[in-house]
């Protein structure tokens, strides 16, 4: 019987994985940081091939720290920093740009413009969400805006769109070799994409911001098997995908009306 479990959690400055075991203890972590790249003021991205490199580093440190190896585990799961933005070749996973990160502030005109029909709280009754640079969807007009040739790829299925969770799903579920193309409610809700009544994409947001849906991921539930991963931790179900603070929020133990929980970090977050 497996006797532990594994979590990663990507963030905006590092990358962690840790395992459990079945007290809630810690019996293994490791921790890498990656680069923050600014192009100009207000501009903020990561190399997703470096995020991914360094998830599969402190996988493999985290089993060594702890002295197992995959097959002492049940499952992985996954948190991770939201909204930042990833676009990339569906056949050969290479990233078409940067990740746009959440702090990035480029999409203001996309935004403006936007809010030009219905003001800033344009999507709100939808979404739940006010028109800001700090969400997913302007981030992907951008991408497909200002990078050549994506969006005609986009538009024939060629070209998927995740937020960190779903690249780095992708990638532990097989990558171009079949790797599973999903997100969980949480991330999703935080695209400005998602329908709150729905849980799934609103058709007539997509089509304000021009996003392709062929691109974006099944939205799914944040604990469920989406899939079965590779590599190190090959045969290990992929069984949970949460975004960070409403990780935290849940690892607080605020399960009822009113709970509160501030998390300080790159940024700080109620």
């Amino acid at each position: 019987m497996a006797k532990y479990v594994a979590a990663v959690d990507q963030g905006t400055t590092s990358t962690r994985c840790m395992i459990f075991n079945h007290a809630g203890e810690s019996v293994g972590i490791d921790q890498l940081e990656h680069e923050q790249i600014y192009p100009q003021a207000g501009w903020v991205e990561h190399d997703p091939l470096e995020v991914w490199a360094r998830t599969q580093d402190v996988i493999k440190g985290a089993m060594r720290k702890a002295g197992i190896t995959a097959a002492d585990l049940a499952a992985v799961g996954v948190t991770n920093q939201r909204e930042t933005t990833v676009v990339w070749d569906k056949k050969t996973g290479k990233p078409y740009h940067n990740a746009l990160v959440w702090q990035d502030t480029r999409t203001d005109k996309i935004c403006n413009e936007l809010a030009k029909n219905g003001g800033q709280d344009r999507y709100r009754a939808k979404a739940g969400l006010p028109l800001a640079t700090y969400f997913s969807g302007p981030k992907i007009k951008w991408i497909l805006d200002n990078v050549e040739g994506v969006r005609a790829k986009a538009e024939k299925g060629e070209v998927l769109f995740g937020n960190i969770d779903t690249w780095v799903i992708w990638n532990l579920t097989g990558g171009p070799k079949g790797g599973v193309h999903v997100t969980d409610v949480s991330n999703a809700s935080r695209t400005m994409l998602m329908n709150l009544e729905t849980l799934d994409w609103d058709a007539d947001i997509l089509k304000d911001m021009g996003v392709p849906r062929a691109m974006l991921p099944a939205v799914k539930a944040s604990s469920e098997v989406y899939g079965t991963a590779v590599g190190a931790l090959a045969g290990i179900p992929v069984a949970g995908d949460l975004g960070d603070q409403q990780a935290a929020l849940f690892g607080q133990a605020a399960y009822d009306p009113g709970n509160a929980k501030n998390t300080y970090g790159t940024g700080c977050f109620m």
